[in-house]
């Protein structure tokens, strides 16, 4: 047995390989016995090669069920993966710039006239889609890190109470904050403004072979840049690319696809970290990009050095997601010079970098992509055939094939819940599939105690109880506290019963008032930080 995994949890992988019953499975059952993680972690059938969903669904459930696994022992270092992907990525945005330079002063010899004009109906696409330049920006926070405030201290009295920091290069910047609440509570703290060169360089875990690198932002840059991100995604849905329902729609749409054949679905591989700095200033209006390369990080605090970025912007800057999404839609709406074949969120859809649009367009798409510096993930893009997968949905012909992934070990009842959960939606979608997965389901029940097991639920509680029929619910219509009858089912749960909070008088009146006014809830007096869940136990969930 393998020490990284619950003993229950490994025989329920195991009963999972054996009764999917490929010959696919079966690789997948001997390479976990036998330990061989750095060839699990890789393995992938690809959609092409299959004539039925069910064919498919059953190869792809046996190759991702621990794919994802963060504990899965292979023999990579997933950080220096990061790491060299990182460096890969800025030699790949220094050739992009040298090839888009010449298209930023157009008549010199390098030009070709009809890039040319490619790019001059790019550049007013995304003109018209951004509109005027916003006289005046609202900051907003963000719920994670920046660059001087890390571990558990990152709720947002946490920032107002440290130093803030900023790019030098964002100076500007400076000047409207002052003027805010936060700047206000800094002062009467004594708190100075840190100017910093650039943005910090990290990693989080991704697959089990490579962890994603981040960049983690100074605090003021990222207020700034959330506050340009939120004006480029509400001119976005304007144009008819609604980035807040963008994963449903990708979804619903994918399902279509996958039956007509209509539209080709892509994925782009490092997209915001091989979107270069001259693609940017080459699309935007002058005043939109003038402000947005002030905000953003020109550096990078990279093995513990200052790395001059030839990428505009990665994930973790604040509109990197928005600024993407717009650039993507610019690009391919500008491969239609009459503008009737392309139309934003009716066959085109953009959602950061996964992009849907019509079959016909596909290979045009895939080279003005090339050309610009960017990868189209082939694994991941699917023009022809009868597979189609976009923001999380996969469908073949229709059916959801969607396997499910264990990305942490499951060591607590709440975990051991969400994996059982996790396989009973596999088994959704199409008759006789619970056959394969029933089994894998109760090994899962069995390592859970008995008065935890029978807690009974529907999915809309999500992971706070095992999914089940409806005659095994475990619910009662009285008020648990008044005993009343109200109209309302409370049922017994797994929940949420500790967390770790901080209380409001750690802070200075100023810091307590900014921070209200910028909307945190007071919470009785304390503030629930990110991550917060420190403890679990049964109780009563009104669900109606």
């Amino acid at each position: 047995m393998h020490p990284f995994l619950h003993h229950q949890v490994q025989k329920s992988i195991l009963r999972l390989y054996e009764d999917l019953a490929t010959p696919y499975s079966l690789k997948c059952s001997l390479l976990f016995r036998a330990g061989e993680w750095d060839q699990l972690a890789t393995c992938r059938p690809d959609p092409n090669n299959y004539l039925d969903s069910e064919s498919y669904w059953r190869d792809a459930s046996a190759g991702a069920i621990i794919r994802k696994l963060q504990e899965l022992p292979t023999t990579v270092d997933r950080k220096a993966v990061a790491e060299e992907t990182f460096l890969a990525c800025e030699r790949s945005c220094f050739r992009a710039n040298l090839r888009l330079l010449p298209y930023l002063s157009p008549g010199l010899p390098e030009t070709e006239l009809g890039v040319h004009e490619y790019f001059t109906r790019a550049r007013k696409i995304a003109s018209r889609i951004l509109g005027h330049f916003p006289d005046v920006i609202d900051g907003r926070f963000g719920p994670g890190a920046t660059y001087g405030d890390r571990g558990r201290f990152t709720t947002v009295p946490d920032k107002m109470s440290s130093n803030p920091t900023l790019t030098t290069n964002a100076w500007s910047y400076h000047f409207p904050w002052s003027g805010t609440l936060w700047a206000h509570a800094c002062a009467s703290l004594g708190r100075k403004v840190s100017f910093v060169e650039g943005n910090r360089f990290t990693t989080v875990p991704k697959d089990a072979d490579k962890d994603r690198g981040i960049a983690v932002e100074p605090s003021i840059n990222i207020f700034y840049q959330l506050g340009y991100g939120h004006v480029i995604r509400s001119r976005l849905r304007k144009s008819g690319i609604n980035l807040t329902d963008g994963q449903d729609i990708h979804r619903q749409v994918a399902r279509e696809a996958s039956i007509k054949g209509h539209l080709a679905t892509m994925d782009l591989s490092n997209a915001s970290d091989t979107i270069c700095s001259n693609l940017v200033k080459l699309l935007l209006p002058r005043s939109w990009f003038e402000a947005l390369d002030d905000l953003r990080s020109k550096k990078t605090l990279f093995r513990s050095s200052w790395y001059l970025l030839e990428k505009f912007s990665s994930m973790g800057n604040g509109f990197t997601f928005e600024l993407e999404s717009l650039i993507f839609l610019s690009l391919i709406l500008a491969l239609d010079p009459t503008g009737q074949k392309l139309v934003p969120g009716v066959n085109v859809f953009v959602y950061g970098d996964d992009l849907i649009v019509p079959t016909e367009f596909s290979r045009a798409v895939i080279s003005v992509l090339s050309f610009v510096g960017l990868t189209v993930n082939r694994r991941k893009t699917y023009i022809d055939g009868p597979f189609r997968e976009s923001c999380g949905g996969d469908y073949f012909l229709g059916v959801d094939v969607r396997p499910h992934f264990l990305k942490e070990s499951p060591n607590e009842p709440q975990q051991l819940i969400s994996l059982a959960n996790g396989l009973r939606r596999l088994s959704k979608g199409e008759e006789g599939r619970s056959r394969h997965t029933h089994r894998a389901w109760l090994g899962i029940l069995d390592a859970l105690p008995n008065t935890i097991r029978q807690l009974r639920g529907p999915e809309g509680l999500g992971d706070l109880c095992v999914h089940d029929s409806k005659e095994r619910w475990r619910y009662s219509w009285q008020d648990p506290i008044t005993g009343a009858l109200n109209g309302i089912r409370y049922f017994r749960c797994y929940r949420p019963a500790r967390f770790r909070k901080v209380a409001w008088k750690n802070f200075s009146p100023e810091v307590t008032l900014a921070a209200a006014i910028y909307g945190v809830p007071w919470n009785n007096g304390e503030i629930i930080p990110r991550d917060a869940v420190a403890g679990y136990k049964i109780g009563w969930v009104p669900y109606s």
